[in-house]
């Protein structure tokens, strides 16, 4: 019998605390599908999530990020047409200014209001948690409720 699970990844949504209305890095993405994306990837065999996180956004963005919380996972078979995925979100701050690394082409810095329209996977719906969870305090309601 062959076995078929879902692969576990981490997004790290950046806020850059020493710039004014605290905005978030996204990436470019080099690799299809292409288009702008929260900074993240898969979890590494033996990997605790914590230790991805920091690695993906340092990789992808040159940038040490505290981890503040576990935002949200979101596990719809549909996120990633490549493959069934499961994404735990975590919120994170760091300073300094981000330079797109690994599989990023670019990297921008951007408001809630100048986030790009192209965003990959899930990505419009995760933003979209974020946005209501930071500027309201309303956690965004489980899938299943």
């Amino acid at each position: 019998m062959t076995y078929r699970n879902p692969a576990p990844t981490v997004d790290i949504i950046i806020e850059l605390v020493d710039r004014p209305h605290r905005p978030i890095v996204l990436i470019e993405r080099y690799n299809p599908p292409l288009g702008w994306a929260i900074p993240g990837g898969f979890v590494d065999y033996g990997e605790p999530v914590e230790v991805a996180a920091r690695r993906e956004a340092e990789e992808e963005t040159g940038l040490k990020v505290e981890l503040i919380e576990q935002f949200l996972v979101y596990s719809d078979p549909c996120r990633d047409l490549r493959q069934h995925t499961i994404s735990i979100v975590f919120l994170a701050t760091a300073t300094g200014e981000p330079k797109a690394g690994d599989d990023a082409k670019g990297v921008g810095i951007f408001e809630s209001w100048q986030v790009p329209g192209n965003l990959c996977f899930d990505h419009d719906r995760i933003l979209r948690d974020y946005w209501r969870y930071r500027y309201y305090g309303i956690r965004p309601r489980l899938g299943w409720e």
